[in-house]
Order: C-alpha cells, then sequence, then structure tokens
C-alpha cells in the first residue's frame, strides 16, 4: 500500500509537471498588471474645468488601493475570498470542495474561486468553465500572487470587477446605483455593491430587489461572522431599504453641442479607442458665455414664436368625468413637450388669472402677463388682435404648455418650429467659446451652428466690398443703384430682375451708403466691375470653401452656403484687424494619467507684432491689408450707428460693427457682429426652409439674439479701437457725389488710401450735407427693420427713394 501511495503520488506529481510545462508557455505576461490602462470612458471639460459630458460604453472611474474605505474592502472579501490575505492566489480548500463535486456529480461547477483567480479570469482568461482554462487560470493566480502585492490585486479587481449596468469598478458602482461616491456609502449600500459580482444581474437591485436583498443580507451576515461589524451595525444594515436607482455621471455643466462635437472630432483622430482609453479632452468652451449664447438663443426663438401669434390647442378634457388626480397626470403624461416646456392642466379660467395643475399634484396660476401675447395665429404673415381676457385664450379642461422666462414669469407656450444658432469665437486665435446649436439637443442633435449650411444673403456684402477696395475702390466710390435684367430662361419672363427689399431705386450711391443700407443693385454692379473670380478668391482667403461659393453674379446677394461657423470665421478678419483665424474647439487632450496627448497651436493674430517687427512662431496670415481693413471696420460700425442695425447702439459701446443678412423670402435671418474681443454669429430660420414671415429680416430676428449674448458677453471688457493705419487719410466729401466738397459747402469725412484721395471737386449746387463732427453720411434716418437686400436672394431696408428714380434699364449677359 506504501508503494502504490508512493507510485500514485509520483505519477501525479509528474502529471502536475507535464500539464505545468505544457501551460506555462501558453500563459500571457503579467507585467502589464503593474502599469495597466483601464478602459475608462472620454471625459470632455470645459476651458474652465467643469465636466460636460462622458462618452463610452462601460463606466469606470479607477480607484487607488489607499483611497477605499475600509468597511468597502471588507464587504468584498466577506463576499468574495475571505482568506485572501493568507492564501497563496489559491485556495485550496475551495478548489477541493469543487473537486469533490465535480466526481459526485460530473457537472463543471465554478468553485474555489479567489480573488487572485478572478482577477486572472478577467484581465487575462475567457469565462468558459473547461477543464483547461480553471488550469491556466490557477497557474496564473499563483504567478500574480507571487509576483505582485495583495494591495495591488485588490485594487485591480475592484476596479475592474463588472457591476451591471455598464458599471465597471466599485467606484463606478457606487454611482450608477445610488449616486454617490465610495466613501459616501452606508453599510446596507456598500454590501448590496459586494454582492454584485457573483452574479450582476440575478443579484441586480433594480431589476431585481428581492433576490438582490437576499444576497445583501448574506454579505452582511458573513461580515458579522468575520468580525468586521458588530450586532449593532448589522442590525442597522438590515433595516435599510434597497433603495438603489439608475444614476446618470453628474456633470459639471450641460454643453451637449460641444460634446457632441468634441465627440466626432476624437472618433475621427482615434476611432473606437476614444472611448475607452480614458481621453481627457479640454475645450475652449467659456461656460459663462455658453450659458449666455443658451439664453439668448432660447429667448429669441420664443420671442419670434410669440410674435406670430398662438396656435392653440387640440387637446382637452371634460373635468366632470376625469376628477382625480391620477387620470389627470395620466392625460399630461401624454403632452409632448420641448425644451424648457412643462404640460399642465387648466382648472378654472378667470379675465386675468387661470389655476394650473401640473403632474404630481403641483398647482400654478398662469397670470395675464405671461398670456397676454397670445394673439391668434393666422398665418405666418398674420396674427388677430391681442386678446382682452384670458378667458379668450383658455378654458377650463384646456391641457397646455407652460415654459418660466428668464424673469422667472410662467408664460404659457406652445410647440415651437423655429431654430436658431449662435456661435461665438475669439478673433485672436479661432478659440470657440461658445456653441448654441439649435433650441433643444435632446429633440435633434443637428447642429445649425456647424452643420447648417444656409444662404448668407447680405452677411457676404462685407466681403465683397473688402475685395472691391482691394480693386482700387473706396468708401466714396459711386455706383448707380438701377434697375439691372440678366438673361435667365429659368425665371418667369426669362429674365432674373434683382431689387432693393423697398422695390425702390436710389440713383447714384457712395459705396459706403450702399453697404450701410444694403443696397442690392449696387453690389451686384460692384461684383461685376471687380469680376466674380476676384471676389471668389477673396472669400477663399478669408476662409470660405469652394463648394460655398457660386461663380455668378447671385454671389453678390449671399447665394452662397455657409455656417454660422464660417460666418464667424469670415467677420473675424474684420474683428482682429485683417488676418486668417482657423476656429478650433480643442485646447488639449491627456490621458488617463495626465500626460499630454496634445495641445492646439493656432496661429493668433498680432497687429503689434507687425508694428514692433516680431515674427511669431504661430503667427496668422494676414489677408487684408491694414487700409482696407481699417476702411471695413469704419464701413462696419456705421452698420450699427446709423445702418440696417441701429437696435445694438442699446449696447452703449462704440467700438461694435457687423452685418445684417436675410435671405429669400425670409427664409434666413443672420446678424454677423463683432468687437475687437468677441466675434459672433446668430441665425434664425426653419429646419424646412419655411419663411419666417413678412418682416422677419437679420435686423428684426436675428439681431436681437446676437445683442443679448454679447450685451452679457463684453461685460467688463474694456471698449478698443483700431489705430489709423499708414496710408490712410480722410477728406471732406459731397455725400451725393463722392467728390470733394468745397470748403464751407458741408460734405462728410471719409477714409481714403493717400493715392486714392478724389481730386475734383463737387459743384456747389451738389453739395448739401452737413457735419455733425462724426464720420456719417446725408442719409441719416432712423433705420427700418433690415437691409435692402433682393428678393430673388435676400432683403432688409425700406428707406427715403432718390428724388427722381432712373428710368433706364442696364441689361447685362
Amino acid at each position: 500500500m506504501a508503494l502504490l501511495g508512493l507510485i500514485g503520488l509520483t505519477l501525479g506529481a509528474l502529471t502536475t509537471y507535464g500539464l505545468y510545462r505544457y501551460l506555462e508557455p501558453q500563459l500571457p505576461d503579467i507585467n502589464g498588471l503593474r502599469d495597466f490602462r483601464y478602459q475608462i470612458p472620454m471625459s470632455v471639460y470645459s476651458a474652465d474645468g467643469k465636466l460636460i459630458a462622458q462618452f463610452g460604453e462601460k463606466k469606470r472611474t479607477p480607484l487607488a488601493y489607499e483611497s477605499t474605505p475600509r468597511k468597502v474592502i471588507q464587504a468584498f472579501l466577506a463576499a468574495e475570498d475571505d482568506r485572501f490575505f493568507d492564501h497563496p492566489g489559491v485556495d485550496y480548500q475551495g478548489l477541493l470542495r469543487a473537486g469533490i463535486t465535480l466526481l459526485k456529480t460530473g457537472e463543471k461547477r465554478q468553485g474555489g474561486s479567489t480573488i487572485t483567480m478572478q482577477v486572472a479570469r478577467n484581465f487575462f482568461l475567457s469565462s468558459e468553465k473547461t477543464f483547461f482554462r480553471k488550469l491556466k487560470e490557477i497557474l496564473l493566480a499563483i504567478k500574480i500572487d507571487a509576483e505582485l502585492s495583495k494591495q495591488q490585486i485588490l485594487e485591480l479587481y475592484l476596479n475592474k470587477i463588472y457591476f451591471g449596468h455598464h458599471a465597471y469598478g466599485v467606484a463606478a458602482a457606487a454611482q450608477v446605483y445610488y449616486g454617490k461616491q465610495v466613501d459616501e456609502l452606508t453599510l446596507g449600500e456598500t454590501a448590496m455593491i459586494a454582492g454584485l459580482p457573483k452574479a450582476p444581474s440575478a443579484f441586480n437591485p433594480i431589476v431585481n430587489p428581492e433576490r438582490a436583498l437576499v444576497r445583501r443580507d448574506y454579505v452582511l451576515k458573513r461580515m458579522l461572522t468575520l468580525n468586521y461589524i458588530d450586532s449593532r451595525q448589522y442590525d442597522t444594515a438590515l433595516k435599510e431599504a434597497v433603495g438603489a436607482k439608475l444614476h446618470t455621471t453628474p456633470l459639471d455643466y450641460d454643453a451637449p453641442y460641444v460634446a457632441e462635437m468634441v465627440r466626432a472630432e476624437m472618433y475621427n483622430q482615434f476611432g473606437e479607442g476614444s472611448y475607452d482609453n480614458g481621453y481627457k479632452v479640454y475645450t475652449t468652451c467659456d461656460t459663462r458665455l455658453q450659458t449666455f449664447a443658451d439664453h439668448a438663443l432660447r429667448q429669441t426663438v420664443y420671442e419670434y414664436d410669440e410674435r406670430h401669434g398662438y396656435r392653440g390647442t387640440n387637446r382637452h378634457i371634460d373635468l366632470k368625468k376625469k376628477r382625480n388626480a391620477a387620470e389627470w397626470d395620466q392625460q399630461l403624461q401624454q403632452v409632448v413637450a420641448g425644451a424648457q416646456q412643462h404640460a399642465g392642466l387648466v382648472e378654472t379660467v378667470t379675465d386675468k388669472s387661470a389655476d394650473i395643475y401640473l403632474a404630481g399634484g403641483r398647482h400654478e396660476t398662469l397670470d395675464w402677463e405671461g398670456a397676454r401675447w397670445a394673439r391668434k395665429y393666422l398665418s405666418v404673415d398674420a396674427v388677430g388682435a391681442f386678446p382682452r381676457s384670458l378667458k379668450e385664450i383658455l378654458k377650463a379642461g384646456d391641457l397646455i404648455l407652460l415654459r418660466q422666462d428668464e424673469a422667472g414669469t410662467l408664460r404659457l407656450t406652445q410647440p415651437v418650429g423655429v431654430e436658431g444658432a449662435l456661435v461665438a469665437v475669439r478673433p485672436e486665435s479661432g478659440a470657440i467659446v461658445a456653441v448654441s446649436g439649435g433650441l433643444d439637443f435632446a429633440e435633434s442633435k443637428f447642429n445649425r451652428a456647424t452643420q447648417a449650411n444656409r444662404q448668407p444673403g447680405s452677411g457676404f456684402k462685407p466681403i465683397l466690398y473688402a475685395a472691391a477696395l482691394e480693386s482700387g475702390f473706396t468708401p466714396a466710390s459711386v455706383i448707380n443703384d438701377a434697375p439691372l435684367s440678366f438673361y435667365d430662361p429659368s425665371q418667369e419672363g426669362g429674365a432674373w430682375r434683382p431689387q432693393n427689399y423697398s422695390g425702390r431705386f436710389y440713383g447714384p450711391t457712395r459705396l459706403r451708403e450702399a453697404l450701410v443700407k444694403s443696397r442690392n443693385l449696387v453690389s451686384i454692379r460692384l461684383l461685376k466691375e471687380i469680376g466674380v473670380k476676384k471676389a471668389v478668391d477673396t472669400a477663399l482667403r478669408f476662409g470660405f470653401a469652394e463648394t460655398e461659393l457660386p461663380r455668378s453674379l447671385t454671389l453678390a446677394l449671399g447665394s452662397g452656403s455657409a455656417s454660422p461657423l464660417r460666418m464667424a470665421q469670415a467677420f473675424a478678419v474684420f474683428a482682429n484687424g485683417g488676418f486668417r483665424i482657423e476656429p478650433y474647439l480643442i485646447d488639449r487632450i491627456e490621458t488617463q494619467d495626465g500626460q499630454l496627448l496634445f495641445r492646439a497651436a493656432p496661429p493668433i493674430a498680432c497687429i503689434s507684432c507687425e508694428a514692433e517687427g516680431r515674427r511669431m512662431e504661430h503667427m496668422a496670415q494676414r489677408v487684408l491689408s491694414p487700409q482696407v481693413h481699417y476702411m471695413m471696420n469704419s464701413m462696419l460700425q456705421d452698420v450699427i450707428r446709423r445702418g440696417t442695425a441701429t437696435a445694438a447702439l442699446q449696447l452703449g459701446r462704440t467700438d461694435l460693427a457687423g452685418k445684417t443678412g436675410t435671405t429669400n423670402e425670409q427664409r434666413d435671418a443672420w446678424f454677423n457682429g463683432y468687437s475687437p474681443a468677441l466675434v459672433a454669429s446668430a441665425w434664425l430660420g426653419f429646419d424646412s426652409y419655411k419663411p419666417l414671415g413678412d418682416g422677419e429680416t437679420g435686423g428684426h430676428a436675428a439681431l436681437p439674439m446676437w445683442m443679448a449674448f454679447m450685451r452679457e458677453a463684453l461685460q467688463g471688457i474694456p471698449e478698443t479701437s483700431f489705430a489709423v493705419p499708414d496710408g490712410i487719410t480722410t477728406a471732406r466729401i459731397d455725400g451725393s457725389s463722392g467728390l470733394l466738397s468745397y470748403p464751407g459747402s458741408g460734405g462728410v469725412t471719409e477714409f481714403f488710401p493717400e493715392d486714392k484721395v478724389p481730386r475734383g471737386y463737387a459743384a456747389p449746387t451738389e453739395s448739401a450735407d452737413s457735419d455733425s463732427g462724426e464720420l456719417q453720411t446725408d442719409e441719416d434716418l432712423p433705420a427700418s427693420e433690415g437691409d435692402s437686400e433682393s428678393r430673388a436672394a435676400g432683403s432688409e431696408s425700406r428707406e427715403r427713394p432718390a428724388a427722381t428714380p432712373p428710368k433706364a434699364v442696364e441689361s447685362l449677359f
């Protein structure tokens, strides 16, 4: 018997050694565990360090062993492996139990699996239950235990193990199930989480709370048996309710359009790896400015919607039949509410107020002030009379939508179809500081600030005028504002006859006045004079793409396409002194351990560098000469001072400039404007290209959004101006002819390149202008609602026509 035993032991040892020699070459290298990189979601931050988004299927927040509370460690030891600190990676007692079960039943059941063996399986092996996989797991566990400390192994386990609902690691589990940090968990919550790794689905406290409670109580009992807790703590923990529910990662700030732009760019650069490599992406988004942009867009969209009347509600219930709150709540759940909206049920109505029931048993009062806007909607161009009483608008049983305005007043509202966009950029660098791509990201993820390619209308004219100044024109050059006719068989009558917004003609017009008043016919003639190629080449220097620029005279009226971001990039040239910048949103990218992976190095617009003869390493390309830039900036300032955007004078600043834009049938309303500190582009329109309605021009519909944003964004920023560059001089000219005016005969002051000052004098009878001490023109009249843009490609201002409109029609083929 002794001999047989010895032979058996020898054979067993030889077999074990043989298996080891066979499996050892197949074992993976465990050195990677010493510096393991977890699959961690990508985190996106604002410029001021606030978390605005996380992307990645696996939710994980790595936690160091030293930062893990003692009770958490004890709970997992009690649930999974109480002899963890005593065995060499393999618990032979547990393996013996598993072996006996195999011999008795013939079933391959998982058993005797230590925390170290789970680490081996989760990091290196599959979860299949086979004899050779189990042997590999055992050998790996022994190897891991020999080369890593127990603390390192436990840290790997607590950060790697799966807890259900895409939560990996104990920190993520605490957040997903309880919305807490690990050190904030109660004893009962800790035991609940510790019980999950055995079967994350079966013991899930959200989908199976009864079984989860049984598992939690088992873990608590084990902790008591192992003297990790006392009986008082045990009894208290047993009384805790399950209390688990799904929690999302708490964000410091909500900027969904910014976050999605980053996600798309990171995916383009890193593919699927962008979602699980733990990248930390820091953006140029300024949360203070982003808040102003979101508020400005929301305010403008709702103001537009209210201007066009109340379309009423088609949902009504009989309060005599549905009397209790449960039935009301059921009805309210069927009402689709948009951004910043919530559904309400009208209980009673008087002339000046209405009692409103809100879901969950809440009650509010809608006052007359919040509904007096609700004229009846007749069409996009017409509304009824103002109501005199709330009873004309609402009746008991109506299911309605409500919102709170910026002042906190409860207002009647309705589903909103119009959309908007606003983007703001630092003109010296191109850093995108705010992006609001629509009213409600949850309803539509389409980013109108960057993805909507709309006709810019008269917003394109400044590029055309800059090209003209480069071609030898001056702000005083005169172009005839007279009828035009172009052969076009696709048009009614076989000809395209562009018009000014007013449908009138104003005769000889200086370029400054033509831009300030947005005269379409002057712009078309100007484009014809300099040539389409020159205008296109200039636009390309500003950042436009070839595909955005039609090679025809309609380009003068903004018939191309551009996103608000493109328009902000173009107007940054005027805001920064004449340099092209490249908009960017990602400032830097770091790895999960803080290593710098990328840092933006944008070309910088630097006027002082030129003046001082310095050359920066990353200096932006100058695309406008200082002289042309100065004249253009002056003309664009006049758009606000006395042109189509005089409402912006309410901001009380003298360093503002910009250009309105409206397209055919008011399908798009724009305002692109700037101060030297900040450039912003605002757009309003329908995704379906429906007309906005009569009078909804850029100066009326989009400018208020820009103003609401800039009013807040420029707080505390001092006014700045551009120095008059060398080569620019001033001269007093006649406002009608653009020629020099005789001393004492009035006139206006205009800027000229030194070699372009007019040499001739206007006839004394033509100089009827007076000078108020500022650079202005004789047409210093109150601005109308918008610019004088074409009925065919956009329009905007009604103003005094010339005394004798020209009769001749010029044919251009």
